[in-house]
């Protein structure tokens, strides 16, 4: 897997590959994913390069795919997910797959051409039926003509003029009848009115159930409409209004007997194409069918075909347009597993002549890279958020895995709590291989991914909640309380023993609300609690004072050994790059700085923990006062801590003093003494020399492996020569913020790590506020109502406790320890400034198949 606590050893391979083989050459290399190509055509546009013509192939056959699935979703037919990704296709396979694509997607159009046609001629049949069955009643039509009738019947008793008084007047009467949308009927019969000056009368009906429009295929409501009128020229009016309104205009039989043949008609043709219909769907359903049993290989094929061409167009081409050249990052432990790759290539070609490769040097910073599992990915997600490591820095995921949890769990520490988020994630753990969590929604996917983070936070949540003795804000009492109760009555002491102490009896427990334990008092202290805080704890009065001092002081202890680690790996980095000075210069007085002020901190609390017992509780000193009066410099001190302490604190705060300006001038003045005091000529070496480029110490150059072993043997110092011009006000500019931020970083990091405390205290009071608001209120109530009562209460605290100690809290302390660890702990020792090494896999193209496709 490699190793997490540096980046893998990157070096630059030159492949030189064969015109005929490099496609197949790549093909393997991206299976296996082992490189990173360099783009060696930077300057050349997209559009001029050399293989741009089969990208565009490439693209072509992907729209032809996507119109494929695309109908395949719209026919419910299932889409194949295969298990396994299948390869690029050879090259002597892609003009057969194209022509193959190009011919079904032209019968597939020609085909859903022909459907939607008869689909909508059978609509518009349809629409006429029943534009004739409901128009039928519109219109009266007398049988017998009657000369002697001279005026128009009343329009309450027809629904339209008479047809024989409109022949008597000798005009031409119309009719146009159709389907109009229900939304605009209203306004369709005003502007017919309006337009046609009352020369038109339109007649409409709502037809029972909605209709699919043939030209949208939208399901809406329809009126049913029919408009008689006089005169040629409203007729041309009137169908210039219908033609506005979108309306459906099917011709109007004249006589009963038309209308009969009409619509025999009418059934005839829309049986006919009903038949017709059915068995062009039922063939268009056979060819996607057999489209959607290759259509996943094929467009896998496809992206993998195209990648290639890219990865191709990143490569030149030598003077003889026979060769191609492709420069490469690739760990060196995979070089082995790189030659074979060209060598399965060629072999796979036929070609005559194999591809080879070789390494070379360069002064430039490779990319990094980090092998991780499905456990370590999570973690080291973490630190990349901050920005990528650079080249060969130590790496503070593999810290992270311990540390980050373990934070939290400290502003989360709830037995019940953990216990809850702890099932949550092992649920995830055993599951991980069902396809629904992993393309599940974006909340749920996240919380997936960070399984293995969720598992540990749990499990140390469980830990530290033992150790706060924490379960849903209520204490666990396990081995039995260390405190005797009993023992502070006045009876089971001697006379001579109750004239000493303070002890109870029965007036004292009547008229005192609250009581206090007094360890002095013989058998009432047995001892400590054997792990964690003591449960009598949760009983007493001054339970949030007794707490907050040990969380307090717990959490400067957990900061200032977090800082100092992180310090400590500066000293590895340094020795890595071989930069002794900036360990003597740099960190080492950072060390000293933290360790004399900070460290001396930490162990005044320890002794005092160790040392003073409850007996001499009283008298023991405050360790706030205590670490003021270092820097103050009291005239009348009393005895302290321990004997000697006052010479004790002024050697530290002379070492502190003398760490400052070493830190603040050590390095600059090293550099311009390395500048003009001495001269020092850099030997080339054979091979190559990585560089740090972005390291603190620019200005100098890894000196060579002749002066290293030579007979001359110098300081390491010595061995770092000027690359580029000197500039002493920059690096002492530089080296003068560093220290300015360190120092004070120092002072307000510490300060930083209470938030440990301070997210631990309102994490046990919100679990204990939800307690006494609910579950005390539910238990309290008596036996006739409680059980009915007990039931919805407990749910409600069920989820109030998942959404906001779980979540809401979870949240709140996870964001909290990443703060933690990017600011106060990584920035001690991590540059995080370099590129990530993003090797040519097509691996990763097969779980993109449902997202870009479907």
């Amino acid at each position: 897997m490699g190793s997490l606590f540096r980046s893998e050893t990157m070096c630059l391979a030159q492949l030189f590959l064969q015109s005929g083989t490099a496609y197949e050459c790549l093909s393997a290399l991206g299976e296996k994913g082992l490189v990173q190509f360099r783009d060696l055509n930077q300057n050349v546009s997209s559009f001029q390069r050399k293989f741009v013509g089969e990208v565009k192939r490439c693209e072509e056959l992907e729209r032809i795919l996507a119109y494929l699935v695309q109908e395949i979703n719209r026919a419910d037919i299932p889409l194949p997910q295969g298990e396994t990704s299948p390869p690029a296709p050879p090259l002597k396979q892609v003009l057969e797959m194209q022509e193959q694509l190009q011919k079904l997607e032209a019968e597939l159009r020609e085909v859903t051409k022909n459907k939607e046609r008869l689909r909508k001629n059978l609509l518009e049949l349809t629409e006429y039926t029943h534009v004739l069955r409901v128009s039928k009643a519109f219109v009266r039509r007398d049988v017998q003509f009657e000369p002697t009738y001279e005026e128009f019947p009343p329009l309450e008793n027809d629904s339209l003029l008479d047809y024989s008084c409109m022949q008597r007047l000798g005009a031409k009467l119309g009719f146009v009848s159709g389907l109009i949308n229900q939304g605009k009927a209203e306004a369709f019969g005003k502007t017919l009115w309006r337009a046609c000056r009352g020369h038109s009368i339109v007649t409409h009906a709502e037809l029972e159930g909605p209709l699919e429009d043939p030209e949208t295929g939208e399901v809406i409501k329809w009126y049913v409409f029919l408009i008689s009128f006089w005169g040629e020229q409203i007729g041309h009016k009137v169908k210039k209004i219908c033609d506005c309104y979108h309306c459906h205009v099917y011709p109007y039989p004249n006589t009963a007997e038309e209308r009969r043949e009409i619509q025999e008609g009418l059934n005839t043709r829309i049986q006919d194409l009903y038949t017709v219909l059915h068995k062009t769907e039922d063939y268009l359903r056979q060819v996607l069918c057999k489209a959607a049993e290759s259509v996943y290989s094929r467009v896998i094929q496809v992206k993998k075909m195209k990648a290639i061409y890219h990865m191709l167009n990143m490569c030149s081409f030598d003077v003889t347009n026979e060769c191609l050249i492709a420069e490469v990052w690739c760990p060196e432990a995979d070089l082995h597993e790189l030659r074979l790759a060209l060598e399965e290539g060629s072999r796979e070609s036929g070609a005559t002549i194999p591809s080879f490769m070789n390494t070379i040097p360069t002064k430039e910073t490779p990319p990094t890279l980090i092998r991780t599992n499905k456990f370590t990915e999570g973690f080291q997600n973490i630190v990349d958020a901050y920005g990528v490591g650079s080249y060969r820095e130590v790496n503070p995921a593999l810290f992270t895995i311990i540390t980050f949890p373990f934070l939290f769990a400290v502003m989360f520490g709830d037995l019940g709590h953990g216990f809850v988020m702890f099932l949550f994630a092992l649920l995830l753990v055993l599951n991980e291989d069902h396809p629904r969590l992993s393309q599940s929604q974006e909340i749920m996917r996240m919380f997936f991914n960070g399984r293995y983070i969720l598992l540990l936070m749990g499990l140390f949540s469980v830990y530290t909640g033992l150790i706060y003795n924490d379960c849903f804000s209520k204490s666990v009492n396990l081995f039995g309380s260390g405190w005797n109760v009993s023992a502070m009555y006045s009876s089971s002491h001697s006379p001579a023993e109750q004239r000493k102490m303070i002890l109870w009896n029965d007036s004292v427990i009547r008229h005192n609300r609250v009581l206090q334990l007094d360890p002095s008092v013989p058998g009432v202290f047995r001892g400590p609690y054997p792990l964690g805080i003591d449960p009598i704890w949760n009983l007493a009065t001054n339970r949030l004072t007794f707490l907050n001092s040990f969380k307090m002081k717990m959490s400067v202890i957990l900061g200032i050994i977090h800082m100092t680690f992180g310090v400590i790996l500066g000293i590895f980095n340094h020795l890595h790059f071989r930069k002794k000075s900036s360990i003597y210069l740099v960190s080492i007085p950072e060390l000293l700085f933290m360790l004399c002020v900070f460290g001396y901190l930490v162990f005044m609390i320890v002794y005092k923990w160790l040392v003073y017992s409850a007996e001499t509780s009283r008298v023991a000193p405050s360790i706030l006062i205590e670490f003021i009066n270092m820097f103050l410099f009291p005239a009348s001190d009393p005895g302290g801590l321990y004997p000697g302490q006052e010479h004790i604190q002024r050697l530290l705060l002379v070492i502190t003093a003398l760490s400052v300006p070493v830190l603040f001038l050590g390095k600059p003045l090293f550099f311009l003494w390395l500048h003009h005091g001495r001269s020092c000529f850099g030997v080339s070496r054979s091979g190559y020399t990585l560089v740090r480029k972005d390291s603190e110490e620019e200005v100098s150059l890894l000196g060579s492996k002749d002066i290293e072993e030579g007979d001359n043997q110098m300081e390491d110092g010595c061995r770092e020569v000027t690359c580029e011009e000197f500039n002493f006000g920059e690096i002492l500019m530089t080296q003068v913020i560093h220290s300015i931020e360190y120092c004070l970083g120092c002072i307000s990091n510490t300060a930083s790590y209470l938030r440990l405390w301070a997210l631990s205290l309102a994490h046990a009071q919100l679990s204990d506020v939800l307690w006494a608001m609910l579950m005390r209120v539910g238990l309290r109530v008596d036996t006739t109502f409680g059980v009915l009562l007990l039931l919805p209460v407990m749910a409600l605290f069920a989820v109030l406790t998942i959404f906001i100690l779980l979540i809401m809290e979870g949240l709140s302390a996870f964001l909290h320890a990443i703060r933690l660890h990017w600011v106060e702990f990584q920035n001690k020792f991590y540059v995080g400034a370099g590129t990530k090494f993003v090797p040519f896999s097509l691996r990763l193209l097969s779980s993109k198949f449902s997202d870009d496709m479907a």
